[in-house]
């Protein structure tokens, strides 16, 4: 028996069983020439694990979260390398705003598939108003504030406006459709909450009501509250957030965001232009990104009760001058640290990456 060579595949052709024949036209196959060799090339062997992240950057992160007090996650992928760093980012955290990434990414695929437009029309009315945070509350009037889907959208991802964001909530499918969205895309531990006036106030130890979407009377209510009310509703909420997310989880969605496996070309690219246009958070991640490089991230605040405060976060794609990406989750879910500490560990955290990346790469051959 000849010996073939590794590499190589003899190919044959055999006789098929059954009653059908070739018509008169068909020719008989022949003999397959033993001389014919095809060769079949492998590919190389895939890694069985990612590269091992920095040392000092592993040691800084573990320095960073040790020196802080309350309860936080911090998260760090390098998109192209492939390594990981993070130090209590499985745990579930309050997402806050942060969870307006979601229905972003639903809005986006739903236009992937054919069944959004950004230049759609539509109306913020009255009723649609939430609480905290709505700019967009200024141009309600009469019948309406008339804008378009892709508006909203921009409104809600830079300004983090809490009432173009549920609006576009309401258009997308409401909560069912994001979580939907985050089964079907494989997402991992991400909760969708109820909408962010349902959230707000069950945080509070309040039952939503319309009235509460006029201006400071939400907060007029919720100081009404007896305090041991409001600090037990706010430890329920700590204690199972349900629009809890673990930073690993938001990391790595962010990652596959950059890489093109969430969205379309075009929907990735709108998406995180609309990210590096943000206006929030210029005293967090932002704040530590070296000259040269990009960002393009998604901030969260939650409530505070006297010093405590329940959700203060950014998430984000880092982009070095020369290409390389790193996806960022800091979330910091219940703390009494002031809000300078808190902004400083995102801060760091930030900083730690930009160090670890060292200076810009070469540029990378490419063959003719």
């Amino acid at each position: 028996m000849r010996s073939w060579p590794a590499g190589f595949l003899l190919l044959g052709l055999s006789a098929c069983g059954g009653d059908s024949r070739p018509g008169a036209t068909a020719h008989a196959p022949g003999v397959a020439d033993p001389q014919v060799e095809v060769s079949m090339p492998l590919p190389p062997p895939r890694p069985s694990r990612a590269p091992a992240a920095p040392a000092g950057l592993v040691s800084t992160i573990n320095r960073l979260s040790a020196g802080f007090t309350g309860k936080k996650g911090i998260a760090v992928r390098a998109v192209d390398d492939g390594w990981t760093v993070e130090v209590g980012g499985r745990q579930r955290l309050p997402q806050q705003s942060v969870s307006k990434l979601w229905v972003a990414i639903t809005l986006l695929d739903l236009r992937d598939k054919g069944r959004a437009r950004l230049d759609e029309p539509i109306v913020v009315r009255r009723e649609d108003l939430t609480v905290f945070h709505q700019p967009i509350a200024m141009l309600v009037k009469g019948d309406g504030y008339h804008t378009t889907v892709g508006e909203l959208l921009k409104r809600a991802l830079t300004m983090s406006d809490n009432t173009a964001n549920d609006r576009l909530l309401t258009f997308v499918g409401g909560p069912q459709a994001v979580r939907a969205m985050i089964a079907a895309k494989r997402l991992g531990d991400i909760r969708f909450g109820p909408g962010e006036r349902l959230l707000q106030a069950k945080t509070a130890g309040l039952t939503w009501q319309p009235a509460f979407a006029a201006a400071g009377a939400f907060q007029a209510a919720r100081n009404r509250l007896d305090p041991a009310a409001r600090k037990a509703a706010l430890d329920a909420y700590v204690s199972d957030p349900p629009d809890g997310a673990a930073p690993i989880a938001i990391a790595d969605a962010l990652a596959r965001l950059a890489r093109g496996e969430l969205l379309s070309e075009t929907s990735t690219r709108i998406l995180i232009d609309t990210m590096e246009a943000s206006r929030t958070g210029h005293a967090r991640l932002r704040a530590a990104v070296p000259s040269g490089w990009t960002i393009a991230h998604k901030t969260g605040t939650g409530q505070d009760l006297g010093r405590r405060n329940a959700g203060f976060n950014d998430v984000g794609l880092l982009t070095a001058p020369d290409g390389r990406r790193f996806a960022i989750a800091v979330m910091i879910g219940d703390t009494t640290e002031d809000i300078r500490k808190r902004q400083l560990l995102i801060q760091n955290v930030a900083a730690a990456v930009a160090d670890a990346a060292g200076p810009p790469r070469g540029p990378v051959a490419v063959a003719n």
